[in-house]
Parts: structure tokens; C-alpha cells; sequence
């Protein structure tokens, strides 16, 4: 394989790995716990969130703890996403 077929097939991954990175962005993961839903796209950035309970003063800690499991329910779904599809390229580029 000659320098230029190289630089061919690393043009041609870069591009795959674009991408694959665009279409994990556009998409949308839900994180849930018992009393909260929060959607993110595939760049962290919140679409919406939802409290799924009545709160009362004495459960706002108790809000706090479901809101950081919606949270990390969802980071972990994008996180699986993009192992998924990116994850044939991680030793090679140091994606992960």
C-alpha cells in the first residue's frame, strides 16, 4: 500500500467517523427515574425535562437524587450510542 492509498483511507474514515458523530447528535436519549424524564441529544445538551411527581417541600432532596439518575440513565444511553457506532475507531483516533 503506497503513501496516497493511506491518506485515501484516512480521508475515508474521517469521514465515517464525522458521520456516525453527526448522527449520534441529532439523536435523542431519554433519561428517567421514578419521578423524572429529561431528553438529551447526542451532544449532552438538555431537549426537555419533566418532573413526573407533586413535590412537596419535604421530597425536594429526595427530587435532587431522581433528577441525578435521570441524568445518568441518559449520559450512559449516549455513551453506549457511541461505542456503539464509534467504537471500531477508538484505538486508532483516541475517540474514548
Amino acid at each position: 500500500m503506497n503513501m496516497q492509498q493511506i491518506m485515501q483511507q484516512a480521508q475515508r474514515m474521517q469521514r465515517d467517523i464525522t458521520k456516525k458523530k453527526e448522527e449520534i447528535d441529532k439523536m435523542e436519549f431519554l433519561g428517567k427515574s421514578e419521578w423524572v424524564e429529561i431528553v438529551f441529544n447526542g451532544k449532552r445538551e438538555i431537549k426537555s425535562f419533566k418532573i413526573l411527581k407533586e413535590i412537596d417541600g419535604d421530597d425536594k432532596e429526595m427530587l435532587e437524587d431522581m433528577i441525578m439518575i435521570a441524568i445518568k440513565d441518559a449520559f450512559s444511553k449516549i455513551d453506549k450510542e457511541s461505542e456503539s457506532k464509534l467504537g471500531s475507531y477508538a484505538s486508532m483516533s483516541g475517540l474514548f
